[in-house]
């Protein structure tokens, strides 16, 4: 016991391990059930720890040593500042207990005292006393209390390492409160030990006939539940004890004896009778309990030890890497493997991480220009949709994208990214009505003769060249924040091939300068920074040569409506395709050549059908209003279904080409260098302390196995004999 508590002490002062793999007993019941002195015995001697008027709202970690060379009892309590195990006297350790308690209010804290305690008469073990449950508050405040109480006591009891050790008075079983909590989390009641306190005030009630009916819990406690019933000593209150505590003790387990003896309980139950037969059961039981926990201990040392050598071990590439000499090329190349990195998870990578459904990726894109206040482009598709769930539920229900709930990322993301964008694009409207007094001033008076073809490109250029830019710029920032979004899977890619096949596809230096990234935090921020630059200046080209693309088609939309000179073909030619003769060349290239001007033909029809007379200007009004809309949803149309290939070439492979080249270029300013030159000494102290850690754990290790050796020798000889 001695051995494995200082084994947990080590590990969690000095290594900070909160969970560890050791078992313990802890203590609970509600108040004025005899907590307290079951403690007092366990401990051989009396003491009060004082938890004021509110009672106790912490655990209290009770160390019991029994060192049988003692003449007098030495008290210990660990500092909560400075975790080390400081000795008082027994008043200024229930002072101590008190204040801790007291600082707390009327609130809880999971945070324990740790108390110790040596002499010769206490029992070896470790248990921690939580707060009693209360049943019954006056006010809120108190309630409340109570609630939190209970809680903090069944956040121990969940844990299955715990033994509880379940305290009640000795009365009816079926009136155990506690015990019912117990079950409630253990019902198989596999480690929870019941303790049935003050027994002398049931002897009167205890006949030869019912007393076995009685240890037993007339029914109410099954057979596999560990119980024990005794008496505590006890004493008026305000009063000196009339006996040493060890001989009341002593006394009150003979009475005990010899009350169950004298009404004839069976040789089976006496065993559960008595403090004496408790304390030799718990004996046994942490024996067993503490050797079997020592392999469960031994592996998670190892485990950290391994933990702390691959700690250690990246600290010391970093320091290496950090040299001042060295920095800015280390920089670089991380930068360089990022870049090249990015074109993997492009390509697409599965099990990676962060991935993100379409309604999440939206919702996010908004909200980040909603708290940046960016009114530079449509957020909407049209006024139809008054909210972004309104434009959510219509990609879900209406257009019913096949990869709208899938969480993805990388290149699969980007290609369920430009869906969404032409579908954002086809619903650019022309704004405003073309009214009368519109087409007649477009058309106005000239020295030269003004067509209708003139007034029709006037109008696009003023009411229909400005919707659709703004939505192209939102398609330009959907693409950025696409990219933005990447950072932190494309370092996960980097990060996870060490060790696994996929690592040998790869560059050996991605799981290096993955791990030199996470660690270095200005490593990765001039990274992130020169990424997130690039992604802006990529954003501002695509902006630029798609608006140059709209402006150069509103002031001539019939070049640009000329059709595509390839021509179609059905999914059945595809069966026959062979590749053409000459002569089937011959006779293709003029077919193409005519039908390049199809839709200009169409449009050139409609044009020559507006009135030129003045009297008919309303009807010529009229016509001209729906060219100029037919003429825009030509030009929408064929914006929208070349948005992808815009995106690729304006944005996507220039983005991918030039970051590498990006990343090769950083630059470290002076207040870089002195960051650097700052994580560098912490980094030394960082390394210092790993190293320490390590020795600790590797002493723990070493103690635990020349324990486990002794007392394997010690089974072996003893089977011999």
């Amino acid at each position: 016991l001695n051995l494995l508590g200082d084994v947990k002490a080590r590990v969690q002062d000095k290594l900070g391990v909160v969970d560890f793999p050791m078992p313990q007993f802890i203590l609970l019941g509600k108040q004025s059930v005899g907590k307290s002195r079951l403690i007092e015995a366990l401990a051989g001697e009396t003491f009060n720890f004082i938890s004021g008027t509110l009672g106790s709202r912490r655990p209290t970690v009770l160390e019991f040593r029994n060192v049988a060379s003692a003449r007098s009892s030495r008290w210990f309590v660990r500092d909560m500042k400075t975790q080390m195990w400081e000795e008082h006297n027994l008043d200024k350790v229930m002072a101590l207990v008190g204040e801790m308690h007291e600082e707390l209010g009327e609130n809880v804290s999971a945070e324990p005292i740790y108390v110790r305690i040596e002499s010769a008469g206490c029992v070896d073990m470790q248990i921690v006393d939580l707060p009693g449950f209360r049943d019954f508050a006056m006010d809120a405040s108190k309630q409340h209390l109570a609630k939190q109480i209970e809680d903090l006591d069944m956040t121990f009891m969940r844990d299955k390492r715990n033994v509880i050790l379940c305290v009640e008075q000795a009365a009816d079983a079926a009136t155990m409160a506690s015990l019912q909590k117990c079950r409630s989390l253990d019902p198989r009641f596999e480690r929870t030990i019941l303790i049935r306190n003050k027994l002398d005030k049931y002897y009167n009630d205890l006949t030869p006939e019912n007393v076995s009916k009685w240890v037993d819990g007339f029914g109410d406690l099954p057979d596999n539940l560990v119980r024990f019933s005794f008496t505590l000593p006890y004493w008026r209150e305000g009063t000196t004890p009339p006996k040493p505590f060890r001989e009341l003790s002593e006394d009150m387990n003979a009475e005990d004896i010899r009350q169950m003896n004298a009404r004839g309980l069976g040789q089976k139950y006496m065993q559960t009778i008595g403090f004496k037969n408790f304390a030799a059961f718990m004996e046994k039981k942490i024996e067993r309990m503490f050797v079997d926990s020592i392999g469960p201990v031994l592996s998670s040392l190892k485990d950290l030890r391994t933990q702390a050598e691959k700690v250690a071990r990246n600290l010391s590439i970093e320091f290496s890497d950090t040299d001042p000499h060295r920095i800015l090329s280390t920089t670089r190349d991380c930068g360089v493997s990022f870049a090249m990195a990015l074109t993997h998870v492009m390509e697409g990578v599965l099990d990676l991480r962060p991935v993100v459904n379409l309604e999440d990726e939206l919702k996010e894109f908004h909200q980040y220009h909603a708290q940046r206040g960016s009114s530079h482009f449509s957020t909407l598709p049209c006024e139809d949709f008054p909210t972004l769930n309104d434009y959510i539920e219509y990609l879900r229900s209406d257009i019913q994208l096949a990869t709208f709930d899938v969480e993805l990322n990388g290149g699969a993301q980007f290609r369920r990214l430009m869906c969404e964008v032409e579908i954002f694009l086809r619903f650019s409207e022309i704004s405003v009505e073309t009214k009368k007094r519109d087409v007649i001033q477009a058309r106005g008076v000239s020295m030269s003769t003004l067509t209708w073809r003139d007034v029709v490109v006037k109008l696009l250029s003023n009411e229909a060249h400005m919707p659709l830019q703004r939505r192209v710029q939102y398609v330009g920032e959907r693409i950025k924040w696409f990219f933005v979004k990447q950072k932190e899977a494309v370092l996960e890619f980097m990060d996870k091939l060490e060790g696994t096949p996929a690592s040998n596809m790869y560059s050996p230096l991605y799981p290096k300068h993955a791990k030199l990234i996470k660690q270095n935090e200005m490593i990765k921020h001039l990274l992130f920074q020169t990424y997130d630059k690039a992604c802006q200046r990529q954003l501002q080209q695509f902006v630029e040569l798609f608006d140059n693309m709209l402006t150069s088609t509103f002031s001539n939309p019939w070049v640009f409506l000329k059709g595509s000179p390839t021509a179609g073909c059905s999914e059945d030619d595809l069966s026959d395709a062979v590749l053409p003769s000459f002569d089937d060349t011959k006779e293709r290239i003029p077919k193409e050549i005519q039908s390049r001007s199809g839709t200009e033909t169409v449009l050139s029809k409609w044009l020559s059908d507006i009135p030129m007379d003045s009297s008919q200007i309303d009807e010529a009004v009229d016509k001209v209003q729906m060219l100029v809309l037919k003429t825009y949803s030509f030009i929408r149309s064929q914006v929208c279904d070349q948005v992808e290939l815009f995106a690729e070439s304006f944005f996507k492979l220039p983005m991918m080409r030039r970051l590498e080249e990006d990343m090769a270029q950083i630059e470290l300013t002076d207040d870089d260098t002195l960051n650097y030159q700052a994580r560098r000494d912490r980094l030394a102290d960082d390394i210092r302390q790993a190293q320490d850690n390590l020795v600790e754990v590797d002493g723990c290790i070493n103690r635990l196995q020349s324990f486990k050796i002794k007392c394997e020798a010690r089974g072996v000889s003893s089977m011999g004999a």
